[in-house]
């Protein structure tokens, strides 16, 4: 049983099965109005099984946060789900910004905080050690910080250090999202979780949230968690869900399995920067007459372009 401490926040939850569907998770974790922490980076190991199922169920009033908030976040943006976004930045690095959400920035049906990738790693380190805030030097001399110090409700607080009088640190809020989404390469039925290549925010983020639904490309047994405990990024008493979903964040890259599908990111941003029919035609065609994320897959690649894209991760190993 889980230990509930004075806030709410889990203490520690089972060690049982964790394995359930997409929708069933979602549906159990994710609410209208929840601050929703995003997993990945950029075009790399993005939670699209996880972000597609939260457009079907057309969970709304949002808050994202992450660090490099990308495709995931800019569909929920596109169907309407958003209402704010607090991240250091939303793009797709070659492949330019993430356009609907910039579109939904200028036509202000969004509120936006801008922080640097820094500022928002402190802000979820804070939350994942109970901390109200983190001392961080991040956006000192920007125009970020002149905005965070400036707007109607205060986000950040700029002191003196108290050792060093003159020596400016800033302090930055904590971060403690309702539910996170995140994919990854291995996890076990208990939610003993591993990372591999780069995990960015992820670690934090998750021990900040009050809840956490992961998926993953293969689930292995607990004992071959047990026989490599020094693998295994994220342990179990933060996780909630487990979703088994081998090519979950097609069409962004999984290190050791698979690269990103070039031609469908290029498709996705040319109808979401033009915006209109053919960006609703996408949401149509890939995501809400799609019943499941193996019938987008199905839609979007099939077999031998998947394949043609693991053979490409191999390539690169």
């Amino acid at each position: 049983m889980s230990e509930s401490s004075g806030d709410g926040y889990q203490l520690g939850k089972h060690s049982g099965d964790k394995v359930m569907t997409a929708t069933d998770a979602v549906d159990k974790f994710v609410f209208d109005g929840a601050v929703l922490g995003m997993g990945g980076q950029s075009i790399g190991r993005g939670p699209t099984a996880l972000a597609h199922e939260i457009v079907r169920q057309g969970k709304k009033d949002l808050t994202i946060t992450g660090c490099n908030l990308a495709y995931t976040m800019d569909i929920m943006v596109g169907a309407g789900l958003v209402n704010k976004t607090e991240a250091g930045t939303g793009n797709l690095e070659r492949y330019g910004a993430a356009f609907q959400w910039r579109n939904a920035i200028e036509s202000g049906s969004i509120e936006v905080e801008d922080y640097s990738h820094l500022a928002i790693a402190s802000r979820f380190l804070a939350g994942s050690l109970g901390l109200p805030f983190m001392p961080c030097k991040s956006m000192l001399g920007s125009d970020l910080l002149n905005k965070r110090l400036s707007g109607s409700v205060k986000s950040v607080e700029l002191i003196d250090n108290p050792w060093n009088p003159g020596e400016p640190v800033l302090l930055m809020p904590s971060l403690n999202p309702d539910v996170s989404i995140i994919h990854v390469q291995k996890a076990d039925k208990t939610g003993n979780v591993v990372i591999e290549g780069f995990t960015t925010h992820e670690p934090y983020m998750v021990k900040a949230s009050k809840s956490t639904i992961v998926s993953c490309e293969e689930l292995v047994s607990t004992d071959a968690i047990r026989q490599n405990p020094n693998r295994t990024t994220i342990p179990y008493i933060f996780i909630d869900a487990v979703i088994v979903q081998p090519w979950g964040a097609y069409p962004t890259s999984t290190y050791n399995y698979y690269e990103h599908d070039d031609e469908h990111i290029r498709d996705y941003q040319s109808r979401a920067r033009s915006g209109g029919d053919p960006y609703q035609e996408y949401l149509q065609q890939y995501i809400y007459n799609c019943e499941t994320f193996t019938e987008f897959l199905d839609k979007a690649a099939a077999m031998e372009k998947l394949t043609a894209l693991r053979n490409s991760m191999l390539g690169l190993l």
